[in-house]
């Protein structure tokens, strides 16, 4: 089973933390999305922030986090704001 450090974005504190959260190999963690394991790492860390989530999402599309297009980058922000009580409905 490969490794999560294969993955772009992610080293081994974040695969470390996402083992934690039931999220120990790639295939898992495309299967939950990155909104999804985002949610369970701020469930167990709640100090992830909103960078995090874009370093998941840049993994799974196997981009660099800093290359998300900006309608990616402006959900992504929306759902982070949502789990912070900032947002609107559920994105």
């Amino acid at each position: 089973m490969p490794d999560l450090t294969t993955m772009r974005n992610i080293g081994a504190e974040m695969s470390r933390k996402l083992t934690a959260v039931g999220l120990d190999s790639p295939e898992k963690l495309r299967e939950a999305g990155a909104k999804d394991a985002f949610f369970r790492l701020k469930t167990l860390y709640p100090n992830v922030c909103l960078v995090h989530l874009y370093v998941l999402e840049g993994a799974i599309r196997d981009v660099e986090y800093n290359r998300l297009p900006d309608g990616v980058r402006e959900d992504l922000k929306a759902f982070s704001d949502y789990l912070k009580g900032k947002g609107g409905p559920n994105p």
